[in-house]
C-alpha cells in the first residue's frame, strides 16, 4: 500500500468525539471533543526509518468532518490527496497520475480500528493509558495497545488544554519506525461542505481499483 499516512494516525484523528480519555484531568477535554463537528489544521508529518535513520518531512492540510470524513492533502515535498469518505477511500498522486481506490472497511479492518471508527472505542479498553502530565504546556498520553499490531506497538498523543484538540501524534510500528504528525493553525467548527470529500479521478489518471476483488 502506497499510503504515506499511517492508518493508525488516521484512526486517532477520526476518533475525535468518540474516544473516552484516560482520567479525570481530561474530562473537560472530552466534553469539548463531543461538541466538535468539523476542524481544519495545517500538518507537518515526519516519517523516521528506524534502520537507516532517514527522515522524510511532509506538510499540508487536514479537514475533518464528523462522523468520519477526512481530507488529507500533502503539498510538500510531493503532492498527495487522501479522501476518506463514508464508504470509499481515494489516494491520489497527481505527479504520478495515479489514483488508488479502496472501500473504507478494507483499510479499517482490525478490531481496534473498527471500534474507533464506529464510535465505540474507549482508550482505556484498547490501550494501557499512562497520563505523563504536562509536556511543554501540553497534556501527554502514552498509549500501549492491549493487542499490538504490526502498524502500532506504541503511541503518544499530546493535547492542547486550551484549544481542546490533539496537537501531536506519534505512532511507532513493530519495526521501530516512527510516524509523527503535528497540527497547527487549528480551526474548530469551520463551515465544511460534504462535497469536499468527493473525488473523481481527472482524465488521463490511472485508477487502481482495489474494491473489485475484495
Amino acid at each position: 500500500m502506497k499510503f504515506r499516512v499511517s492508518i493508525f494516525i488516521l484512526v486517532l484523528l477520526l476518533s475525535i468525539g468518540s474516544v473516552a480519555f484516560a482520567d479525570e484531568l481530561t474530562t473537560e477535554i472530552q466534553k469539548s471533543y463531543d461538541s466538535i463537528t468539523t476542524f481544519k489544521a495545517d500538518f507537518s508529518q515526519t516519517l523516521t526509518n528506524a534502520a537507516s535513520k532517514e527522515r522524510e518531512v511532509r506538510s499540508g492540510q487536514i479537514t475533518f468532518k464528523q462522523p468520519s470524513l477526512l481530507r488529507w492533502e500533502s503539498i510538500k515535498p510531493e503532492r498527495e490527496l487522501l479522501i476518506v469518505g463514508e464508504s470509499i477511500v481515494w489516494d491520489y498522486f497527481p505527479d504520478d497520475k495515479l489514483a488508488l481506490k479502496y472501500r473504507t472497511k478494507q483499510l479499517f479492518n482490525s478490531k481496534t480500528m473498527i471500534k474507533f471508527i464506529s464510535g465505540k472505542a474507549k482508550l482505556e479498553e484498547d490501550f494501557v493509558v499512562e497520563n505523563q502530565g504536562d509536556d511543554g504546556g501540553l497534556i501527554k498520553l502514552k498509549l500501549m495497545p492491549r493487542e499490538p499490531e504490526t502498524g502500532l506497538v506504541l503511541a503518544y498523543v499530546w493535547v492542547d488544554p486550551d484549544k481542546k484538540m490533539l496537537t501531536k501524534i506519534l505512532v511507532v510500528d513493530f519495526y521501530g519506525n516512527g510516524n509523527e504528525v503535528k497540527l497547527s493553525n487549528i480551526e474548530i467548527d469551520p463551515k465544511v461542505a460534504d462535497s469536499l470529500y468527493d473525488f473523481t479521478p481527472p482524465k488521463g489518471v490511472d485508477v487502481e481499483d482495489n474494491t473489485i476483488n475484495e
